[in-house]
């Protein structure tokens, strides 16, 4: 048998210290940045959010399944709808705070270059699908996503724009963000 030490030290700590499970603990570790809320690139995030729902319920209250260009701008949609609304909560909520191993300015940057060129090809098919449900019921719903989707195009790129200004503010360099201090 192994030998147990004969003095144990242990520390003990209160649950009201470090929050536990109270209301007032949970909340502790979020913090919102209303300065966020209050800028032009979360206007523009709250817009994607939006007009990309709009636009994406749309298409989606028809038979898209009729052409498959339509599969290719749910996707685009939908997908890109889910990631903007998990990075703008991640911003309001400093979340990115806690992740500082991440290069926030250049992952936001690189995320809106990829969501703008992702939503022009799927605005052009889109649009060029429109003309077939010309004569139908359904027209006005897939040429209203159409113009949806490319305004939601140009408020990526407003964002992408927006996003490398920042980047080129913090020094343009993935390492100056994840260096230790």
């Amino acid at each position: 048998m192994a030998d147990f030490p004969s003095k144990v030290t242990t520390e003990t700590s209160s649950s009201s210290q470090q929050g536990g499970n109270s209301p007032q603990g949970l909340l502790s570790n979020f913090a919102i940045d209303m300065s966020f809320i209050r800028s032009i690139p979360a206007v523009l995030m709250m817009a994607e959010i939006f007009l990309g729902l709009l636009h994406w319920a749309l298409i989606a209250s028809c038979p898209y399944t009729l052409f498959p260009a339509y599969g290719w701008v749910m996707f685009v949609a939908v997908t890109l709808w889910i990631l903007t609304t998990v990075l703008f909560f991640t911003i309001l909520f400093c979340v990115q705070q806690k992740l500082t191993f991440i290069p926030w300015p250049l992952t936001v940057m690189v995320y809106q270059t990829i969501a703008t060129v992702l939503y022009l090809t799927a605005f052009l098919a889109n649009a060029a699908t429109v003309h077939p449900f010309q004569r139908t019921q359904y027209f006005g719903h897939f040429a209203a996503a159409a113009f949806f989707g490319a305004v939601v195009t140009v408020a990526y790129g407003a964002s992408s724009f927006l996003s490398y200004l920042d980047w080129k503010a913090n020094g343009g360099n993935a390492a100056t963000n994840t260096a230790p201090n």
